[in-house]
């Protein structure tokens, strides 16, 4: 519920979240036969940087396997097929749960490991010539853990208003600096002193008093209207 009533700006934000969110899949999700590929070349998304461009991979999902090109970039590894560019594979680093160099029996090949939430894919790839493997591995390995450290999602933000930080609310704690005074007039009985006074059933001449605006009789020395308004 937007506590601004007839204001859009509740609606506005989830359906710009929601935007950013669909049309940022191609950095989270794993894609099978996509279109990622255009004229045998990486149809490059916002933000991402090609770094190599490999040829003589073999796609080892096949029993014969099927040779294609390599892209590495800043945010994913694409296969595609060299003789149907449509048979591909996008594989983004954050979906990636082990690089590694395994045997099989088109010779070693680089094995990708994929999470549970992408399917659990097991990707072998053979390199054409061999003694490319290790340094492609190594590659593949450098720029996973940059990823890792420095993750891109595709998504376009900026801050317009931001929370405090709570070190900046805390106030410092300060000493109070107070001095009780303990005076006589502080102390002192006002309303005792007036009973203890032997003259009190003596009629005193009347005079005005200003805190009241009337005639009253006149107090003892020491004793004001105010003291024994305050008793009271």
């Amino acid at each position: 519920t937007n506590l601004v009533r007839d204001s859009p700006r509740l609606f506005t934000t989830v359906q710009a979240v929601f935007r950013a969110y669909d049309t940022s899949k191609m950095y989270r999700e794993l894609k099978l036969r996509g279109a990622v590929i255009k004229d045998k070349e990486l149809i490059i998304l916002p933000d991402e940087q090609v770094f190599n461009k490999i040829p003589g991979v073999w796609n080892l999902s096949a029993d014969q396997g099927n040779l294609g090109t390599f892209f590495l970039t800043n945010v994913r590894i694409v296969w595609f097929a060299n003789l149907a560019e449509n048979f591909n594979v996008s594989i983004p680093y954050i979906q990636i749960k082990s690089v590694r160099v395994r045997e099989s029996k088109f010779g070693p090949a680089l094995v990708l490991g994929t999470s549970q939430r992408s399917g659990s894919y097991i990707l072998g790839f053979r390199i054409d010539p061999a003694d490319k493997l290790g340094v492609v591995k190594k590659e593949v390995q450098a720029l996973w853990e940059t990823y890792s450290q420095d993750p891109v999602y595709g998504i376009q933000y900026s801050v317009e208003e931001q929370a405090p930080k709570i070190k900046d609310l805390k106030v410092q704690r300060k000493v109070d600096d107070v001095e009780i005074v303990d005076t006589e007039e502080a102390n002192r009985d006002v309303l005792a002193a007036y009973y203890a006074d032997g003259t009190k059933g003596v009629d005193r001449d009347p005079e005005l008093n200003p805190y009241l605006g009337l005639a009253v009789e006149q107090l003892q020395d020491g004793v004001s209207i105010e003291q024994l308004w305050s008793v009271l």
